[in-house]
């Protein structure tokens, strides 16, 4: 028997409560990744986001526009506009046709032509900026766009993923998810770009297991832990500003990832797991082998925040790599080590134990 989904457009009456089609998202699968990936028979767990139907932030995409209509501050009807690197514009396309909201997005050059393509389809006016802002580069120069767009737009919404504490919330039903497969998790290992998903799981999980980890990955030339901001080739993990929603107090130690170490981790688990994912699962594993070879006995998740199809003409396209000389590259055993975010400006992988907010007593 076959089933159907029912989708509101924008212009029909909006939907109350949960709509079928938002219920596709989460329940995601957890997997195991051990030998040959992770030599000396340790291992650690990836929970595969990229399951969803468009990846990771489909959760907070729906969670913040249900809570902002409940509020009443997104009227049926209104325009959503947001600024986005990819992954949540996707969530928020899904949002928009199940509770009937027109969606704008902002984005920049950098986004993937797939990414383009697949938003338009869904029915996404987008919009691409042309030049980064002086000092808080693309990002900066989106949210400048999106304000914009707020003032032309009468009774428009924007979500500020950055800031927005429902994007935090978002995640319990993961932490929930996680909970109900594995007695117990000794580390929880995520990246990091706007905080929600690292600080919405760990304030769950944190309830079950008090001694819990969390370990954040970000990126090189990435400026939410300290590091100075610089033209980042890899995107959805970090960033050019410091998002709010970034829980610092929650973090035990911090590791930069470069775009070339990545890749070779997105590749190398695609050979031998037939798993992969973009930048950010490329990062988040390379971190996660490591805490699985020197922590034998714990039990380490892993969140994966999409999967690999996107990348096909960047992570998977040997032209691509080898333009931006990302081909080659052996991640060394070890990361290197800072003792003080300001220590010193990372090139490679590197982890930090001083993990502090860089705006505080600002």
């Amino acid at each position: 028997m076959s089933s159907q989904v029912t989708v509101a457009r924008p212009q029909e009456a909006p939907i109350t409560g949960y709509s079928s089609l938002s219920l596709a998202v989460g329940n995601t699968p957890l997997a195991y990744i051990s030998e040959p990936f992770v030599p000396g028979g340790g291992g650690f767990w990836a929970k595969l986001e990229g399951f969803n139907p468009g990846g990771i932030k489909d959760r907070p995409a729906l969670h913040m526009v249900r809570q902002a209509r409940a509020r009443g501050e997104l009227r049926p009807g209104a325009t959503i506009v947001e600024s986005t690197s990819g992954t949540l514009g996707l969530g928020l396309a899904l949002a928009g046709i199940a509770y009937g909201h027109p969606v704008v997005l902002v984005s920049d050059p950098g986004m993937e032509p797939l990414m383009c393509r697949l938003l338009t389809s869904y029915g996404v006016r987008l919009e691409i900026v042309t030049e980064p802002h002086p000092v808080g580069g693309w990002q900066e120069a989106r949210r400048e766009r999106v304000r914009r767009l707020l003032a032309d737009v009468p009774g428009s919404y924007c979500p500020d993923q950055y800031n927005n504490p429902d994007n935090v919330d978002a995640y319990a039903g993961l932490a929930h998810e996680l909970l109900g497969r594995l007695p117990h998790i000794d580390t929880l290992v995520c990246s990091v770009g706007t905080g929600g998903h690292s600080a919405g799981i760990h304030n769950v999980l944190r309830r079950h297991f008090p001694g819990l980890r969390l370990v954040g990955v970000d990126t090189i030339g990435s400026t939410i832990f300290g590091q100075p901001a610089r033209t980042r080739l890899m995107r959805g993990l970090g960033s050019s500003i410091h998002p709010r929603n970034v829980s610092y107090d929650a973090f035990s130690e911090v590791h930069w990832v470069s775009p070339a170490e990545a890749v070779w981790a997105c590749r190398t688990l695609a050979a031998r797991h037939y798993v992969s994912g973009g930048w950010s699962t490329g990062a988040v594993t390379l971190v996660a082998r490591w805490l699985a070879r020197t922590c034998p006995g714990e039990t380490i998740v892993a969140v994966f925040p999409d999967g690999p199809w996107r990348y096909w003409n960047t992570i998977f396209d040997d032209d691509y790599c080898q333009a931006h000389d990302l081909l080659g590259t052996v991640p060394a055993e070890e990361p290197d080590r800072l003792f003080a975010p300001s220590e010193r400006e990372v090139h490679r992988w590197t982890r930090c134990a001083d993990v502090r907010d860089p705006l505080a007593g600002r």
